[in-house]
């Protein structure tokens, strides 16, 4: 991949997809779609967190808090310093406003670290959230 042309980093929230005719979510064109819902907990439970978004470094911080969520941006990163590597990463949770939306922040800042070019797209972040109070 040429040095000047970006990764594009989608967060998305699979609630908030439309449907096909039999009843798919309509997912985002991407090389690889990461699903956190069930590999990572909510971190929605934090009562402290429910408004805010994936952008704000308080839901980053418990998002990373998460088992497992370091593994994964390890990863992701790793497939995105591939050779050959992706044009484009999606990474969706339930609502997209917490997980999806705070990991695509963290992997486009990690990518940038390591002067790898990326843009990120939030799908559903400003959307309010999916779970009631």
């Amino acid at each position: 991949m040429p040095d000047h042309v970006p990764i594009v980093l989608v967060s998305f929230g699979f609630l908030h997809l439309d449907t096909d005719h039999q009843g798919r979510p309509a997912l985002p064109e991407a090389d690889r779609i990461e699903d956190v819902r069930e590999r990572l907990r909510d971190p929605a439970a934090a009562r402290d967190i429910l408004d805010l978004d994936g952008h704000h470094p308080r839901v980053q911080d418990v998002v990373l808090a998460t088992p497992g969520a370091r593994e994964l941006l390890d990863n992701l990163t790793d497939y995105a310093a591939l050779p050959a590597g992706p044009r484009r990463i999606a990474i969706g949770c339930a609502g997209g406003r917490h997980r999806a939306c705070a990991l695509t922040n963290l992997l486009s800042q990690r990518l940038a670290d390591q002067g790898i070019p990326a843009v990120t797209q939030h799908l559903h972040a400003h959307l309010p959230r999916v779970l009631k109070r």
